[in-house]
């Protein structure tokens, strides 16, 4: 088994723990990107705010797809482990 192989065989079991964490506390980890982004902002002095934005964007729209499809069954579900 190659190492890329072993690395996703030992992500598996936590993808379905992060679907269940996004959607459980999703209305939390919005604000505190928004708060994460507005301080590295800050930090460089508006240097990369364009980046800052996208990535941003980029990380809510992951966790809005981790919410939706946990809440859909996508998950492992917390009962299972």
């Amino acid at each position: 088994m190659s190492l890329f192989d072993n690395l996703i065989a030992k992500l598996g079991p936590v993808k379905g723990k992060v679907g269940d964490l996004a959607q459980q506390h999703g209305d939390k980890i919005g604000p505190v990107l928004e708060k994460a982004a507005q301080v590295v902002d800050s930090q460089t002095k508006g240097k990369y705010s364009s980046q800052i934005r996208t990535g941003t964007a980029k990380a809510k729209d992951a966790l809005g797809r981790l919410s939706e499809k946990d809440a859909k069954g996508g998950g492992t579900g917390s009962a299972a482990s």
